[in-house]
């Protein structure tokens, strides 16, 4: 895993590139907050590629207590991918209620996602 560095208007974003999945749980979640947080980011870009695909599936609740914990330490979060691909209603419906607001985005690319979270 590695940590590319955006600054946009004095506002440092971490963006994370990896090969694999490197969220495979909620605590895998919590331990990448952690992780960059302490790093003194509070702006995460993550790839939907390394997220595993069950975070997609809302019953399981990964994608609820990940998003938690990004909302408690008040750090935002954007994830990019192709999210047409999901069928499902209620993936749908989340990710378009967590556009609404700036903690939370789903984005189709890099540049979609500095846009948002430099806001």
């Amino acid at each position: 895993m590695k940590i590319e560095t955006h600054i946009i208007s004095n506002i440092r974003i971490a963006e994370i590139i990896a090969e694999n999945i490197i969220i495979d749980s909620s605590e895998d979640g919590a331990q990448l907050l952690a992780d960059v947080y302490y790093q003194d980011f509070d702006h995460i870009i993550v790839y939907e590629k390394n997220i595993t695909p069950l975070f997609f599936d809302l019953k399981t609740g990964i994608a609820g207590e990940i998003l938690q914990k990004f909302s408690n330490f008040r750090v935002r979060l954007a994830i990019i991918g192709d999210f047409e691909k999901f069928q499902s209603k209620s993936i749908r419906d989340f990710i378009f209620e967590s556009n609404k607001n700036r903690q939370i985005n789903f984005t189709a690319s890099l540049k979609e996602s500095l846009e948002k979270l430099s806001r």
